[in-house]
């Protein structure tokens, strides 16, 4: 048997957390001492000290584990219940951290108000072009709902077209509609160039982006979570010379490095009319 000392010492828990347990009858004591009191386990305890710990991780109250171990679920569906809450677990961390990275965009474009560098802000035409693309639909034009939709995208043309033998001829594009479903919703348009006498095929869509005769582009550099900054710089140009913005910009993906967005560089190309 082991001192209720050890059996904290070896269960890796508090010796004040084994007593809460046996006053709450989870974990009762194998023996105690009818003199001093002293409360005594045994080794084959463990299994279920490790339940408890790993179904108190998952969240539940002490209550619920008590409800469970008295049910003495099974080690596959003990192990399943880790699995969900792993993923749900993951999960929270990927959002956290995709929020945090919209905090540090917004912030970034806070700090850079009136400070961005929009003399490289140029107007130019820009050319037809006959793109093969994919289409979906993204919640709002948040950057967090478009992003995950364009990347899907882009790598699932990328696959259609070398299945298909065609080469693209060009820079990745993307372009935005007004969705015909849902209010704020944007249609995310995930296209690539291709040669002038590419056939029709099922697999993606062919399009013949029409000319835009001036648009005023600046070019961003990084990560597109953070175009905030450079979107909103381009837009304060527009409006301080006599423009008006006509849709939404296009991007013209110029370098997208893998596994490296923070040297991605990307042309926003805004259409414009005069005022």
């Amino acid at each position: 048997m082991f001192s209720i000392g050890d059996f904290a010492r070896r269960g890796l828990v508090s010796v004040r957390m084994l007593r809460h347990y046996d006053a709450l009858g989870l974990l009762r004591p194998a023996h105690v001492d009818p003199v001093s009191g002293y409360r005594f386990y045994q080794a084959d305890q463990f299994a279920r000290l490790n339940r408890i710990i790993a179904l108190k991780d998952l969240g539940l109250t002490l209550t619920q584990v008590r409800a469970i171990l008295d049910e003495q679920v099974s080690v596959a569906e003990l192990r399943g219940m880790l699995r969900l809450r792993q993923a749900e677990l993951a999960a929270a961390i990927a959002a956290d951290t995709a929020r945090l990275a919209r905090v540090h965009a917004r912030l970034r474009a806070i700090e850079c108000e009136g400070r961005m560098p929009t003399d490289d802000v140029l107007i130019k035409r820009l050319t037809p072009v006959r793109v093969a693309e994919l289409v979906a639909t993204a919640a709002s034009y948040a950057p967090e709902n478009i992003g995950p939709v364009v990347s899907d995208l882009f790598d699932d043309l990328v696959d259609r077209l070398a299945r298909a033998g065609v080469r693209p001829t060009g820079p990745a594009v993307a372009y935005y509609t007004d969705a015909t479903q849902g209010a704020g919703m944007i249609s995310v348009h995930a296209a690539l160039p291709v040669a002038a006498g590419t056939d029709s095929h099922p697999d993606f869509a062919l399009v013949d982006l029409p000319e835009v005769p001036a648009a005023a582009t600046l070019v961003h550099r990084g990560s597109m979570d953070e175009v905030v900054s450079s979107g909103q710089a381009l837009a304060a140009w527009i409006d301080a010379h006599g423009y008006r913005a006509v849709g939404y910009p296009r991007e013209l993906y110029l370098a997208c490095p893998p596994h490296a967005p923070e040297r991605w560089v990307t042309e926003l190309q805004e259409p414009i009319l005069e005022c």
